[in-house]
């Protein structure tokens, strides 16, 4: 065979081994090329009276980690060109047979009528999973990284190869639905119990077992190609169907609010699939398939969260010409839960950690919740002890700043206040070697401010962490005056070496994800004061597609929190003698703040209750402070329906304006930032790709408009930069012009 991404051998007992190897790649993933090849091989094997099964494998660490989705981005590109070319009709119909290629040469492995058995190594995700899942048997290695599962739904598409059909049809339809909807990876033994994996044996006789399988006998008819097949869950139109579906409709809109139409296709698929004969399903999945794919929420999507996220993520903003850091030991300082988490992530990624705090007591503190945190991943069976040990061992507290002489670079992590973050940094530079990075972990204060404290201030720069830090994946890293390039770049490499991708952003107070946090709760305090009932802002957010509500964010981040940058704020531009710029809702900060001692979870109440014996809920008392207006309240039909959608809009229309002006004023330098920021930082409605992306697919000529009838209705929140004006103006989008209409 003259293949280019895979390699065969074929033995003396007439057992080929199939093994994908890219070689110009570092994984393996689906592109033309490899669909074209796949289909030949097939061809070949079947012409071969000599082959009598077939082992498909990979030659790397990993089997697959899914399709290249450049490869969608060139499909979109020629369905645009022919859209011009050859008239809609034409252009669809071609648009449908491309996406469902794949698919086909799936279908034809499956029926080809020669055995074919997945070898699984490592990660096999996406489409590469959905080759296993056509093969006639799959068996795994016991490598503890080994992970299977279709996760496409997380960039707003779904397994378009088969994978909506085969899994329902292998596994009972509740695990299904689970998988194919959370996107989730399964370890090895999790898939064998949903009969995804036959069997799983020691990496190196995987080979060997999957060959003595073949020699046993692997029926090469699948069982839903023979007349008597019955779904593991039995008919949808049945007893126990109508145990799944209703529930399962109930669960998807609770968890999604409808607002993703990768996991409404999912839905669709796998209901309208297991009603009709394979073929047939497999046609309808790629209808969906193609229909999904041309949204543009999956284009956005598929381009924030796989290709700029993938960009970011390799040092796309790294400055070049700067040789990359090797990284051993770090500092920090602040041993509370913020400065805690982020040394439990830097020995996490193998370098030695100084945490410091004011006293032993304190450093102490800090060094067990990183204890804590290594146990808990101990009893799930994600760590054995001698790691454990390890790592922790990686972790000296102590109240002593002489311990930082040769850190190559410190995170200071203390209290939010100018004054206190100005002494750590003085005693820091004071122990510190001359090359070494200072870093504030600040949320709000500007870092060219705090730099003024620097006998450096090159050296100084801004690393935003988000909470709980081991969870988030972002850091923002802020940029001063006065940063050298070398600053940065080291910094970058710190983030990196975290595994946490990092968005680069120019100095200014609440940079970039702070300040659009900020703009989206106090447009929900602005709500609350128009008399909008607290539950309904809430929900709004939520199915705008917030995470949580901003009264509920507003409680996570605390309220006292907020109050303390307000007052800073306010303090800072009397102080330089200018007129302090409020949101309007100071009144309601104060009033929870100073009069109500309400701090948000950290003490217990705040605009919701956190009983110890069950969830939170919203505060009974809020009504009393902030009365709902009674149509609202219990409104029907379509003017509380309108309102609904109104409140929507304003919630996320706020953010997105606020980065909007971000870019203008070039605290973002690219849309690709701002929409990777929002969504990874701040959670912003992943549905539109980011808060750039929304603006692009509401189109800037009628996002302005809309904004400047919010702005008249409800205040200068909502009202536009220049910027989008002459973009609105000239019919330009972010995504197409940005950078020529801000040079213009």
């Amino acid at each position: 065979m003259n293949l280019k991404n895979f390699t065969w051998d074929l033995d003396s007992d007439g057992l080929g081994v199939l093994t994908w190897d890219m070689k110009d790649k570092s994984m393996n993933v689906i592109d033309e090329s490899v669909g074209q090849d796949l289909n030949a091989a097939i061809d070949a094997i079947v012409a071969d009276p000599a082959v009598k099964g077939v082992v498909l494998t990979s030659a790397k660490d990993t089997f697959s980690g899914g399709a290249d989705l450049t490869m969608l981005e060139r499909m979109g590109a020629t369905l645009k060109a022919n859209l011009k070319a050859k008239g809609p009709d034409a252009a669809i119909a071609d648009f449908f047979e491309q996406t469902r290629q794949f698919s086909l040469v799936i279908r034809k492995l499956e029926t080809c009528g020669k055995p074919f058995v997945a070898a699984i190594t490592g990660m096999c995700l996406g489409g590469g999973f959905e080759i296993t899942l056509g093969c006639h048997a799959r068996i795994a290695s016991d490598n503890p990284k080994l992970r299977v599962g279709l996760p496409e739904v997380k960039v707003g598409l779904f397994p378009g190869a088969g994978g909506t059909q085969r899994v329902p049809r292998m596994a009972d339809i509740q695990s299904s639905l689970q998988m194919l909807l959370k996107g989730d990876q399964l370890k090895a033994d999790r898939a064998k119990a949903m009969n995804l994996i036959d069997e799983i044996v020691p990496a190196d006789k995987l080979i060997e077992a999957a060959k003595a399988r073949l020699k046993a006998g692997v029926d090469p008819v699948k069982p839903w190609d023979k007349p008597k097949f019955k779904q593991p869950s039995g008919p949808i139109y049945s007893a126990a169907g109508m145990m799944v579906w209703p529930p399962a409709n109930a669960i998807y809109r609770r968890e999604t609010y409808d607002n993703f139409p990768g996991a409404r296709a999912i839905m669709s698929c796998v209901y309208e699939g297991l009603l009709v004969p394979f073929d047939t399903a497999l046609k309808i999945e790629s209808r969906y398939f193609a229909h999904v794919l041309r949204q543009p929420q999956a284009h956005a999507m598929i381009r924030s969260l796989f290709l700029s996220l993938g960009a970011l993520g390799k040092g796309l903003r790294r400055p070049a010409g700067v040789p990359p850091t090797s990284l051993n030991k770090v500092g920090v300082i602040g041993a509370g839960f913020m400065g805690a988490s982020i040394a439990y992530v830097t020995a996490q990624a193998g370098m030695d950690v100084v945490l410091i705090d004011r006293d032993q007591e304190s450093a102490d503190k800090g060094k067990a919740h990183i204890a804590g945190e290594l146990d808990k991943l101990v009893k799930r069976g994600r760590l054995d002890q001698a790691r454990r040990d390890a790592m922790l061992a990686k972790v000296t507290a102590t109240p002593d700043f002489g311990a930082l002489k040769d850190c190559q670079l410190v995170v200071e992590a203390v209290f939010e206040n100018r004054e206190v973050k100005a002494e750590a940094t003085k005693k820091a530079e004071a122990a510190l070697p001359a090359t070494a990075v200072f870093a504030s972990n600040t949320s709000t204060l500007p870092i060219t401010g705090l730099a003024e404290a620097s006998s450096r201030p090159d050296h100084f720069i801004g690393l935003h962490f988000f909470s709980p830090v081991e969870k988030m994946p972002l850091v923002e890293i802020i940029v001063g005056k006065k940063t050298s390039p070398e600053t940065l770049a080291r910094s970058m490499d710190f983030v990196q070496k975290i595994r946490k991708t990092p968005i680069v952003v120019n100095d200014s107070r609440g940079f970039f994800t702070s300040r659009v946090c900020g703009a989206f709760i106090s447009e929900g305090h602005r709500l609350l004061k128009e008399g909008v009932p607290a539950a309904m802002i809430e929900n709004c957010a939520r199915y705008a597609g917030m995470p949580v509500g901003p009264l509920s964010l507003n409680d996570e981040v605390a309220i006292d929190l907020s109050w303390k940058i307000m007052d800073q704020t306010r303090r800072d531009a009397e102080a330089a003698g200018q007129k302090y710029e409020g949101s309007g809702t100071e009144d309601i900060l104060e009033l929870m703040v100073k009069k109500l001692e309400r701090f948000g979870r950290k003490n217990g109440k705040g605009f919701y209750d956190y009983p110890a014996d069950g969830k939170k809920r919203l505060w009974p008392e809020l009504a009393k402070h902030f009365p709902a207006d009674p149509k609202l309240l219990y409104g029907e039909g379509e003017d509380k329906r309108a309102k609904e959608d109104e409140i929507k809009k304003r919630l996320l229309y706020v953010q997105a304006v606020d980065t909007a002006r971000c870019l203008e004023q070039n605290v973002l330098t690219n849309p690709q930032d701002g929409d990777v920021g929002s969504i990874m930082g701040l959670g912003f409605a992943p549905q539109t790709g980011g808060a750039i992306s929304l603006i692009d697919q509401v189109g800037i000529k009628t996002f302005v408009a809309e904004c400047d009838a919010l702005a008249k209705k409800y205040g200068p929140q909502f009202e536009v930069p220049k910027l989008l004006r002459d973009m609105a103006a000239k019919g330009q989008s972010f995504y197409a012009n940005y950078h020529a209409a801000k040079a213009a």
